[in-house]
């Protein structure tokens, strides 16, 4: 069979750029199909946590430093009392989504993958790819389309074993940065998160159960948080977004791979969305590259396992202000339980090390 690609990835999204990029490291040709013009915006907390960075730096993509502004790790604010760790290596890096995905595009492009823009896709028969105004024939089809992934549905692989959503707002504000840390401001249903993304602006995002829960209605929630924002003006548009837990029993059928969010998602609250995407990327590229997608298929739920035990975690203290209040005064109480957490979080601590420091905080829990 004659083909007119090696890949085609359908969504020119970080996944997608993610894919492509690693692709082209194995030698493959690649042509990536999207339906806007990017550089495309997002809804989300715009904060690359450490091991983000080192992923993306696996499979080429190098996000400088000054693209940003760098933070040194992650405080918690509740009720009654705040707590903070540094990453243990490193620093994380607020960025634009804008400017993240310019970076991703650029090296998209310097590696050799053909970006069509404004080419949305109609669907797929066996590895022809029916593009606007023309057809392509690849040999892998990836679908990096979203968590509305039309791809998984043409592909049959829709069937999930969980699947639970939460509601986002996103909007900058034009001041200086008031903390070296991202911030997670936490009230009963809902968090703030607080991202300086340069020496003169920051980007605030919430996360709810409630649809219609926006960034205004949300601050006064948050007596810390509101007195900093009350003079600062807005210097983006409020941007919203769905926040999925989702997990799929398969992610590859045949020539058919799913990536980044069409493949299954954390919730926001973990900030690893990114770096799920980038670790998918490296290991689909060795997949196609050796023919079969079945290990693709055998480490992706592996790939999870660190963000989807955080995810869970922090949503138990989502869901009980009870719960939350321990927990917090446990980690100021004890700042070792902390750092070793935010190890663990970025993949700086085993899951065994993990399980001790997890036994350790439920007692603390007890204890008080």
């Amino acid at each position: 069979m004659t083909f007119d690609t090696d890949v085609l990835i359908i969504g020119g999204g970080p996944a997608g750029l993610a894919a492509a990029i690693a692709a082209r490291r194995h030698g493959l040709s690649v042509v990536v199909a999207e339906g806007n013009h990017g550089p495309i915006d997002k809804a989300c907390g715009e904060g690359l946590m450490p091991d983000s960075r080192a992923a993306a730096a696996e499979i080429g993509i190098q996000i400088p430093k000054s693209l940003g502004f760098a933070f040194r790790g992650i405080r918690f604010h509740g009720a009654e009392r705040s707590v903070d760790s540094s990453f243990p290596e490193g620093h994380g890096l607020g960025v634009r989504r804008t400017a993240l995905h310019q970076v991703l595009i650029e090296t998209a492009v310097r590696a050799g993958a053909d970006l069509r823009w404004n080419t949305p896709v109609k669907g797929i028969d066996g590895h022809a790819v029916q593009l606007k105004g023309s057809s392509v024939r690849a040999r892998w089809i990836v679908g990096a389309d979203g968590s509305s992934s039309r791809v998984r549905v043409w592909a049959g692989l829709g069937k999930t074993v969980r699947n639970s959503r939460r509601f986002a707002y996103r909007r900058h504000f034009a001041v200086a940065p008031w903390t070296d840390c991202m911030e997670i401001y936490w009230a009963d249903g809902c968090q703030t998160y607080v991202t300086p993304v340069s020496a003169d602006e920051v980007c605030v995002a919430v996360i709810s159960r409630v649809p219609g829960l926006r960034l205004d209605h949300a601050l006064a929630r948050f007596p810390l948080l509101q007195p900093r924002l009350q003079a600062a003006a807005p210097s983006s548009r409020e941007r919203g977004a769905v926040t999925a837990t989702m997990r799929l029993r398969q992610v590859a059928r045949g020539h058919v791979a799913l990536i980044g969010d069409a493949s299954g998602s954390v919730d926001a609250i973990t900030g690893e969305g990114l770096c799920l995407a980038f670790r998918q990327a490296a290991s689909l590229a060795d997949a196609m590259a050796e023919g079969s997608l079945a290990a693709y298929q055998r480490i992706h739920p592996r790939l999870a396992t660190r963000p989807n035990m955080m995810a869970e975690m922090m949503l138990l203290l989502d869901r009980s202000s009870w719960l939350r209040a321990r927990a917090l005064h446990a980690l100021a109480s004890e700042p070792s339980l902390f750092r070793r957490l935010l190890a663990m979080h970025v993949g700086e601590l085993s899951l065994p090390a993990f399980a001790g420091v997890s036994a350790q905080l439920g007692w603390r829990l007890i204890a008080g």
